[in-house]
């Protein structure tokens, strides 16, 4: 899998939780790994992508109760999209 399919996977996740988790609405970090193939989980590559989509904004990080919480970013919810469909 490659950086871009890593970032797609984390995305996609975030889109399926119920509600889906956009803004206001997060949910524990670990749990974006839940699902994901067991020898990508822990390994560099996977950190750096998902390290990625921090950077570009798609995805907000939250320190709550002491762990990282993440949601997707509202405002870019047009730019992650086209992400997608790429």
């Amino acid at each position: 899998m490659d950086s871009k399919s890593i970032q797609k996977f984390f995305i996609r996740k975030l889109m399926d939780f119920s509600p889906p988790k956009w803004g206001a609405s997060h949910t524990e970090e670990r749990n974006l790994f839940k699902g994901m193939p067991k020898h990508l989980i822990g390994m560099k590559e996977t950190r750096k992508a998902l390290e990625g989509l921090y950077r570009i904004g798609f995805i907000n990080r939250y320190k709550k109760t002491n762990e990282i919480h993440v949601s997707l970013n509202v405002e870019k919810k047009k730019e992650i999209e086209e992400f997608l469909n790429s």
